[in-house]
């Protein structure tokens, strides 16, 4: 139950660390992006074939999804579900930066390791610190 818990709280501390980077709350020897600016040029690298004009509300969107998975890892809330899309958004990157970069990039910064992280808490099904079982224990 304690591995539940370790990997729900470390795939959304990785969210929000990459959301806090795009957004210059990491120090520049630590960051990756640093700016908006700089996240908005990598979008566009890992997706050459949007038109640029779609660029900025991918980057928002995706910044959006990753600080609700992450909210929703931390409280524990569906769990299963939320922990099979975090794996796929972290999957869909991988691809995209293998496609677009080459394979060192994903593997370097273990993005294929934290989707089958993701995928593999999908399939723990005791509920250990989860709001679903105080939503469960409220309809009974």
């Amino acid at each position: 139950m304690y591995i539940k818990l370790f990997l729900r709280l470390t795939l959304a501390i990785g969210f929000l660390s990459a959301i806090a980077d795009r957004f210059g709350m990491w120090s520049q020897e630590k960051s990756a992006w640093g700016n908006w600016d700089n996240f908005l040029e990598y979008t566009q690298l890992l997706n050459p074939w949007f038109p640029d004009a779609v660029i900025n509300p991918i980057a928002i969107a995706v910044t959006i999804a990753e600080l609700l998975l992450a909210i929703f890892l931390i409280i524990g809330f569906k769990t299963t579900f939320v922990a099979k899309l975090s794996g796929v958004v972290l999957l869909t990157f991988a691809l995209a930066m293998t496609i677009s970069t080459g394979i060192k990039a994903p593997l370097d910064y273990s993005v294929f390791t934290a989707a089958a992280a993701a995928f593999g808490l999908s399939l723990i099904k005791e509920k250990f610190f989860e709001i679903d079982t105080l939503i469960h224990t409220e309809k009974q």
